[in-house]
């Protein structure tokens, strides 16, 4: 469990920057010039050098009162990310730029490029492979995987 808690965490969830700010009550918009990279030089900008190197940047752009439902922009280097516990959300993701491998257990591979999206069920697992991307994210983190 703390493994999959580790990987959420990494991959999109920066709640702390909006779980207080009452701005996250009104619509949330990302304007074209937010979608063109602005927003990773907003003052709420959270960037992780990961284990294995590679350096994330996120913005969360709206987390709902009840902090199951948030949206948001992300970014990362190359990576690769063994999902062996159920990946715990319902994501979906539009890519703007780069490219992400999903190769399901079940051994489907899926690449998704940018212009493109993909919604990802919470109880995904598998490899979750790029050299690169730029996305907005949206998430619902209600439930569990065992409902």
């Amino acid at each position: 469990m703390k493994r999959l808690i580790a990987v959420f965490v990494s991959l999109a969830l920066p709640y702390t920057a909006m779980a207080d700010n009452p701005v996250a009550r009104l619509p949330a918009e990302l304007s074209k010039a937010d979608i063109a990279g602005e927003v990773f030089n907003r003052g709420d900008m959270e960037e992780t050098t990961h284990g294995d190197g590679h350096v994330t940047q996120s913005v969360t752009s709206l987390l709902s009162s009840d902090k199951k439902f948030s949206t948001g922009m992300y970014k990362s280097g190359k990576t690769r990310i063994e999902i062996s516990e159920p990946y715990g959300v319902d994501e979906f993701m539009y890519f703007l730029e780069g490219s992400v491998t999903l190769t399901s257990s079940d051994g489907t591979v899926q690449i998704i490029e940018a212009g493109e999206g993909v919604t990802v069920p919470k109880e995904w697992t598998g490899v979750f492979e790029t050299e690169g991307y730029r996305k907005i994210w949206v998430i619902y983190a209600g439930g569990s995987t065992e409902e």
